[in-house]
């Protein structure tokens, strides 16, 4: 985002105060924890304590229970609470990790057991987990299963008109997200020395690149979280499953493991991982494949509703992959770049759009044509006319950039520069018009400009601009943005972080720009009574991404569809898809996600009530999140687990039992809506920077304030150090009150040695 996260800085300065605190923890004669990264020069940032893979936290508000279950220390009583809680590490005992990577989405299920090693035994505290996960990760679902206490907790999605009693017995900060790709939940009161189990199951889409899909999943984890004890064995397993879902031949590009070939068939690899290890993994788990063809190929696969589907239509994918760049060559372009340039947008954001931007006007042949326009309140043309991509324009365009992308005013009208793109590209025939819009923003006229691009559209030339949106942080609405991509048959992409603009705008870019087949269409058999296309409009395919939709349909595939389509020579291409059964792949689980995305995206532009509901309906189904639901953990006896389904009503009945304060029913965890929202016009209005106005942590305390101004809740500052929790225990409490006041204002120290100066008692 243009400015680091308020949660990510709140978390990471938690685990900082949590690992010094856990300097008072004493492990037994001879043994001794795994030195820390703890050097100022490495955390001034603070960075490196956020999660790079699934880990799991105690949260200390009282610095008192610190101390080892085994074997207690007999330390001096600390006086004080941490405000907000500091963030002990847990010791990880096992470590596995499940991936199924079919066609381009990936699903993993990552397990692993912690042990409450910092807690005294018979105390209890708060643990925190989170869930750090690839590029559009989306958690499915979640269990625990604690020792010792014989608690489990099995997550469960409830609609978010169903969870307004919910909220009533399950604090709000209990689930939230930290950053964009990483959640964090709550799991509420475990002994100290218990086992805390964890799995959690998600999604995320493979990219792809150079003709590779490329898996990333975060599975590196800090030297803190290896247990202490020479015989205490680690074991970490990987084991990896791959399904193009095409008939050809897969190639491996890469792995960042030593992964164990276990089968191999035309389209499907499986691999296994599996060592006991010193310490584990300090690197993520990367692996790329090539799904190998020298020509453009595709394919039609069929599959039968689940059993408990209330759409009984049955389900088809549509593939196409581009082969060989050398084979085909690509569409002449014509673009133009609609780039916001208001208040909100400067600093980072709008120089790393600028280099995105000149990076990939480099990469338009001399042919080619261009134009940028940016806006604010009012749009401003680079030229009235298109102009060729020359060495000399491009220079031109540089220098045009860097004297019109400073502004002070605060508008943001996204309309206005729209028409004007879409009037320069009115006049295409031999060529691919894009319009490529980046903004961090939200309208109010944003279902106007929606109807107005359709009419555009509709009443064009021969070729239709193709419209590809980019959206910048939460302020901006994506559901509009994607809603356009899906109007133009262009794609759709966002960052969240200001510092990977250039490289996720340069990509969607490439996508863009190598069109080697447009306006595709596929002949409806006879046969069919009905067919649904997920989006309605085919995109079109490039090398920069293969084209892969979904649908539903009733009535008979026949054994091959006709696809046709238009090559960069104007010539026409058809191609005759071999349809087959799909017995080997979950369709419900692989298109779920974009078929949410796509008909939330008609639900806000219709405000369709009953497409919301019908989103809310698969949700519930498939365990896939969405705008109009949310998860929520219940705790249940170990022995027993929540049945599979369990029924809604059942939940409900639950909650009600709670509100009338029946103690023996199970507890409800909330983690919360996890959507995007639907932009936020008051903090564009106000042209707060993504990322600038965001709330502290739920669990955060106006630390300064709570110092200054109430004596009676003494605050243990943030240094934590084991000779300053120390000394402190011995201190009067006017001397304390002063000390930690001070050290939390100024919260730097890192030794006891540095208070004496701020403080006339010593």
């Amino acid at each position: 985002m243009a400015e680091k996260s308020v949660i990510a800085d709140e978390f990471s300065s938690s685990v900082s105060c949590g690992l010094m605190l856990s300097k008072r923890i004493y492990y037994g004669k001879g043994a001794s924890p795994t030195p820390a990264l703890m050097s100022r020069s490495l955390s001034s940032t603070e960075s490196c304590y956020l999660p790079t893979a699934v880990m799991a936290y105690a949260v200390v508000s009282e610095p008192s229970v610190v101390d080892n279950p085994d074997v207690p220390s007999y330390q001096p009583y600390v006086h004080g609470r941490c405000e907000p809680p500091a963030l002990i590490p847990l010791h990880m005992h096992e470590v596995s990790m499940e991936v199924d990577c079919w066609m381009d989405t990936a699903f993993v299920t990552a397990s692993g057991a912690w042990r409450v090693h910092c807690i005294m035994a018979g105390r209890r505290c708060d643990c925190r987990v989170a869930v750090p996960m690839g590029e559009q990760g989306s958690i499915l679902g979640v269990e625990v299963d604690i020792s010792e206490t014989e608690k489990s907790y099995n997550s469960k999605w409830v609609t978010l008109a169903d969870s307004k009693d919910m909220e009533k017995v399950a604090k709000s900060g209990d689930g939230f997200f930290l950053t964009p790709h990483i959640h964090t939940f709550r799991i509420p009161q475990v002994e100290g020395g218990s086992y805390v189990s964890i799995k959690v199951c998600w999604s995320q889409k493979l990219p792809y690149k150079d003709g590779q899909f490329c898996l990333t999943v975060p599975f590196s984890f800090p030297t803190y979280v290896i247990p202490v004890g020479k015989k205490i064995p680690k074991r970490e397993k990987i084991q990896l499953n791959v399904n193009s879902g095409s008939g050809t031949e897969l190639m491996i590009q890469c792995s960042s493991h030593p992964l164990k070939e276990l089968s191999r068939e035309v389209r499907k690899l499986s691999f296994v991982y599996e060592a006991e290890v010193p310490a584990w993994s300090t690197s993520n788990l990367d692996f790329a494949y090539t799904v190998t063809s020298s020509d453009l190929f595709g394919g039609v696969l069929l599959q039968s509703p689940a059993l408990r589907d209330f759409d009984e239509r049955e389900m088809f994918c549509l593939y196409l992959f581009p082969g060989n760049k050398q084979i085909r060559r690509v569409f002449r372009r014509e673009v133009v770049f609609v780039v916001d340039i208001s208040q909100s947008m400067q600093g980072l954001p709008i120089e790393n759009v600028k280099n995105a931007l000149l990076a990939s006007l480099s990469k338009l042949n001399p042919q080619d044509s261009f134009n940028i326009i940016t806006f604010n309140s009012e749009s401003n043309l680079f030229s009235p006319t298109m102009v060729l991509a020359t060495h000399g324009s491009i220079l031109k365009a540089t220098q045009w950039l860097s004297s019109n992308i400073l502004t002070t005013d605060g508008g943001t009208n996204i309309m206005q520069p729209l028409k004007q793109a879409m009037k320069l590209l009115s006049d295409t025939s031999e060529s691919i018009p894009l319009v490529f819009l980046i903004t961090d923003g939200s309208v109010e006229d944003e279902r106007e400009i929606c109807n107005v691009v359709k009419g555009c559209l509709t009443s064009g030339g021969s070729v239709s601009p193709r419209i590809f949106t980019f959206g910048i942080g939460l302020y901006c609405n994506h559901y509009f943005l994607q809603m356009l991509a899906q109007i133009g048959r262009g794609h759709y992409d966002c960052t969240y972080n200001a510092d990977n603009i250039d490289l996720r705008m340069e990509r969607l870019f490439t996508t863009a720009s190598s069109v080697v087949l447009a306006d595709i269409t596929m002949n409806i058999p006879e046969n069919l009574d009905s067919l649904e296309l997920f989006p309605s409009r085919i995109p079109d395919l490039s090398f920069g991404s293969p084209l892969i939709m979904s649908g539903r349909y009733k009535g008979d595939f026949p054994d091959t569809i006709k696809v046709k389509g238009r090559l960069a020579d104007m010539s026409t291409f058809i191609m005759d898809l071999k349809v087959q059964n799909a017995k080997d792949m979950s369709f419900d689980r692989i298109f779920t996600r974009r078929q949410i995305d796509i008909l939330t995206c008609h639900a806000w532009l219709s405000e369709s009530k009953e497409l919301e509901d019908k989103v809310a309906k698969i949700s519930l189904q498939t365990s896939f999140p969405s705008e109009y639901t949310c998860l929520i953990l219940l705790q249940t006896d170990s022995e027993k687990k929540v049945p599979e389904p369990m029924l809604l009503q059942e939940i409900f009945n639950k909650i009600s039992l709670l509100k009338k304060g029946d103690s023996k029913t199970q507890k409800l965890v909330s983690l919360g809506c996890l959507g995007v929202g639907f932009g936020n016009l008051t903090a564009t209005a106000k042209n707060i920077p993504p990322g600038a106005n965001e709330p502290k942590s739920p669990e955060g305390a106006e630390i300064l304030v709570n110092a200054a101004t109430n004596c009676c809740s003494l605050v243990l500052d943030r240094c934590c150090c084991m000779c300053c929790i120390q000394t402190l225990s011995y201190m009067n409490n006017q001397c304390y009150i002063v000390l930690t006041q001070l050290c939390t204002a100024l919260a730097c120290c890192e030794c006891i040695n540095c208070c004496y100066e701020l403080c006339e008692c010593f």
